[in-house]
């Protein structure tokens, strides 16, 4: 089962490590993932960013592609929260 960004892609033929559970796809299988993620428009939307300083509070900027794609726009609400190492940022409807 290929998911990319919570996504599901669906189910191809993979080798899977014993140790780590990390999957390993031939090139054809690889180009059909990604031809399938483009469709999908969730290609590309990781990103690094940077955290700055705000005020009292610290701020991470978004990029356009992920905004957009979240529908995310200025003044919106949006929920956020810790998910173990993460910080999960949930759009408002």
């Amino acid at each position: 089962k290929e998911t990319m960004f919570g996504f599901y892609l669906g189910e191809f033929p993979a080798e899977i490590c014993n140790k780590c559970g990390e999957s390993f796809t031939d090139e054809e299988t690889t180009r059909a993932i990604e031809e399938l993620a483009k469709k999908k428009g969730i290609w590309g939307l990781g990103k690094k960013t940077k955290i700055t300083k705000t005020g009292n509070s610290l701020a991470v900027r978004i990029p356009k592609e992920i905004a957009k794609f979240l529908n995310l726009k200025e003044g919106k609400e949006a929920y956020m929260h810790p998910e173990k190492n993460r910080l999960i940022i949930e759009s408002g409807t």
